[in-house]
């Protein structure tokens, strides 16, 4: 197959990449290849190359500074899909998109979880223009997979990797225990895409995490467990963490905790969240 995957250099993408490069013709775009955000320059590329399938890994994902970012949030977000949306239903190809927990308002009650076709009511500028991506993606095309995934972390900056250096410098950290939700793997989320085309699943919104929920709390002290790392972690609210570190901040969603019923029932396998954290761990050289 042909698939043209965009926002190439980022971190889910280079996971994606590994997993699909053998038995498949990749093309490899970021911004200076093609920005996605420039409708003409879209449907040129696209109808040019003529991928087999489309999927679209950029996208403005720093949840604080989109507060004030302005517009080019929105570009990015929801008429950078919205262009791939139109462009691959003029050549047939399906697009696969990666959305996010912040399109809900991330207040449902922590005993429950997120289902793919519950209310959605995002509270910061990343969760509202990511839902506006993906209705954008609905209006204009039928061929879609749309993957909401969360608390994502893999080759690249992530918390794990902030944590471990924490760990290693300091003898105590502050970390939120009032946030609930899935630590997911880039690699596994890459394995759900390929294994979501490979067996050409109905298109739709699937949930894809790793499974079993946590905190941030509870994840660092995993990932100082697995590591053996001494450092004492102690819990704070959501609330008192940015008073403590003086810091203005885009709302956070108390429950990210989302369903992978749906998924799981197209046979997709979803490892749990403390396995994955120890391969990739082990990946990193800290195991």
């Amino acid at each position: 197959m042909k698939i043209l995957i965009t926002g190439a250099n980022g971190m889910l993408a280079k996971s994606v990449r590994k997993r699909l490069e053998k038995g498949n013709e990749l093309i490899c775009t970021d911004v200076a290849d093609l920005d996605i955000t420039d409708e003409k320059a879209v449907m040129e590329f696209v109808t040019n190359a003529k991928p087999d399938y489309i999927i679209n890994c950029a996208a403005y994902t720093a949840v604080d500074k989109a507060e004030e970012a302005g517009e080019i949030v929105r570009k990015i977000n929801a008429d950078g899909p919205k262009n791939l949306a139109i462009a691959a239903k003029t050549v047939d190809a399906p697009l696969v998109h990666i959305s996010t927990d912040y399109v809900f308002g991330g207040d449902l009650d922590i005993e429950k979880e997120y289902k793919e076709e519950d209310e959605k009511h995002p509270v910061t500028a990343y969760g509202i223009t990511k839902l506006e991506g993906e209705e954008k993606i609905k209006e204009n095309t039928d061929k879609y997979y749309i993957f909401r995934t969360a608390w994502l972390y893999g080759d690249g900056n992530n918390f794990v990797r902030t944590m471990l250096k924490l760990g290693e410098t300091k003898d105590e950290i502050n970390v939120v225990a009032d946030q609930h939700g899935s630590p997911t793997y880039a690699e596994d989320l890459a394995n759900i895409i390929g294994e979501a085309i490979e067996k050409k699943i109905p298109y739709g919104i699937y949930h894809a995490t790793n499974e079993g929920f946590t905190t941030w709390y509870d994840f660092t002290k995993a990932i100082f467990e697995y590591a053996g790392i001494i450092c004492q972690v102690n819990p704070v609210t959501t609330e008192k963490y940015i008073e403590m570190m003086k810091i203005t901040q885009a709302k956070r969603p108390k429950n990210s905790q989302m369903s992978k019923e749906k998924l799981l029932e197209q046979g997709i396998q979803i490892p749990e969240w403390e396995d994955a954290l120890k391969r990739y761990l082990q990946a990193e050289g800290k195991m």
